[in-house]
C-alpha cells in the first residue's frame, strides 16, 4: 500500500530530511512513503491556489483515498487517525496526503477529500509539518499493528 504525500514547496531541507529518514526507516511493509514535491505558483493569492489545485489534482486518481491536511480539519488523536487510515488500507487503496502551498487549496481539493485533517489548531511552517506528518504515518502504522502506543 502507497502513501504518496503531495506538497506544494521545496526540497527538504537538511535536517528535515534527516528526521523523515528516521521515521521511513521504521515504516513496515506493505507502507511505502513517497514523495513528490510540486513547485509553488509564481502567482498571488487565488489565482495561485487555483493553478496549485489544479496540479495537485491531476497527480491523484479516481481510487486514491484523499487526506487534505488544513487547520480547518478535524483535529484527530494518533489512534483515530489510525483507524481513518485502516479502511484504505484493508481495501489496498493508495492513499495520497496533500500539503497545500502558501494560499492553502481551493475547494476543488477540500471537495475531493475523503479525509481533511488538522494537525492541531496551530500553523506550522511546512517543512515541520512534513516531518510531523512522518512521524504519526510512522504511529498510525504502529498502532494498526497492534504495537505499544504511549499516551502522553
Amino acid at each position: 500500500m502507497t502513501i504518496k504525500v503531495l506538497a506544494v514547496g521545496k526540497k527538504h531541507e537538511s535536517w528535515v530530511d534527516e528526521g523523515i529518514s528516521r521515521y521511513e526507516k521504521r515504516l513496515k511493509k506493505p507502507f511505502n512513503l513517497t514523495w513528490q514535491l510540486l513547485n509553488h505558483s509564481s502567482r498571488e493569492n487565488d489565482a495561485a491556489r487555483t493553478e496549485e489545485s489544479a496540479r495537485i489534482l491531476a497527480k491523484i486518481d479516481d481510487r486514491d483515498f484523499v487526506v487534505l491536511l488544513d487547520e480547518r480539519g478535524k483535529n484527530v488523536d494518533s489512534p483515530a487517525l489510525a483507524n481513518t487510515l485502516r479502511t484504505p488500507i484493508d481495501a489496498s487503496r493508495n492513499v495520497v496526503i496533500i500539503i497545500g502551498g502558501a494560499y492553502g487549496v481551493d475547494a476543488s481539493v477540500h471537495a475531493r477529500a475523503n479525509f481533511i485533517w488538522s494537525l492541531s489548531k496551530l500553523v506550522f511552517p511546512h517543512q515541520l509539518v512534513r516531518l510531523i506528518l512522518t512521524e504519526q504515518l510512522y504511529r498510525a502504522q504502529d498502532i494498526l499493528a497492534g504495537g505499544k502506543y504511549h499516551h502522553v
